[in-house]
């Protein structure tokens, strides 16, 4: 199936998860600064480097290019280091703030591949809330396509990842929704190409809202045009 995918997916969530780049927030320009200056120093192709990076954690991106003589793990602290200073123009995906802020605290969380102290820093300048759940690269021993961060904040909410549905807008966080037995909802918003996918998906926040009924279920529906 190509492009946008059925409007919204049907059903009662206990919980939404959400990544954080590309989906409730957009840091392309800042990443994209940052990992170019990094690419070029060691001789990559830039554009051909720079789309490889979104959704995976750093350390995982620098690992897979097995670059000789490379310790993965202190050139992506270095690059993390630069990421958490350059914050400049990074903004939220439009209505994500107030989507997010429309949702009991109890029932959503953030599950991100960058380090907590990024994931904050990006969600104060995106004036994105900052959720009471919040998983990084540092609470998982592997990350997406791996599962273990979706599984992880759903039993930090005290749900099923069954019973949740995850907004992603990486193959690589789509991939790691599957595996965990979720739903999963594409956020196209960064998206330069269409994606092929066969889940629904939404441009932004502002065409829909959630609602919550007496058994603290969520439902989503769509905003009238």
């Amino acid at each position: 199936m190509s492009g946008r995918g059925p409007s919204l997916p049907k059903g009662r969530y206990s919980a939404l998860l959400f990544d954080m780049d590309g989906t409730i927030l957009n840091s392309i320009a800042a990443a994209e600064r940052i990992w170019g200056v990094w690419a070029t120093r060691h001789g990559l192709d830039v554009a051909s480097f720079l789309p490889t990076i979104h959704g995976a954690r750093a350390v995982d991106t620098v690992t897979r290019l097995a670059l000789p003589g490379i310790d993965p793990e202190m050139e992506a602290l270095g690059i993390t280091e630069a990421e958490i200073v350059d914050v400049d123009g990074i903004v939220e995906v439009p209505g994500a703030a107030n989507f997010l802020r429309s949702l009991p605290a109890a029932s959503w969380a953030v599950v991100t591949s960058a380090p907590k102290a990024l994931a904050i820093q990006r969600m104060k300048a995106a004036g994105i809330p900052v959720p009471a759940v919040l998983v990084t690269s540092e609470d998982v021993a592997a990350g997406k396509p791996n599962p273990d961060c979706y599984l992880l904040a759903a039993r930090k909410l005290g749900v099923d990842a069954s019973h949740c549905l995850i907004f992603e807008d990486a193959p690589v966080g789509i991939a790691a929704g599957e595996a965990a037995g979720a739903k999963v909802m594409v956020v196209t918003a960064t998206h330069v190409h269409p994606m092929e996918t066969h889940h629904a998906s939404i441009g932004s926040y502002e065409t829909i809202f959630a609602k919550v009924d007496e058994g603290g279920f969520i439902q989503l529906e769509q905003r009238a045009a």
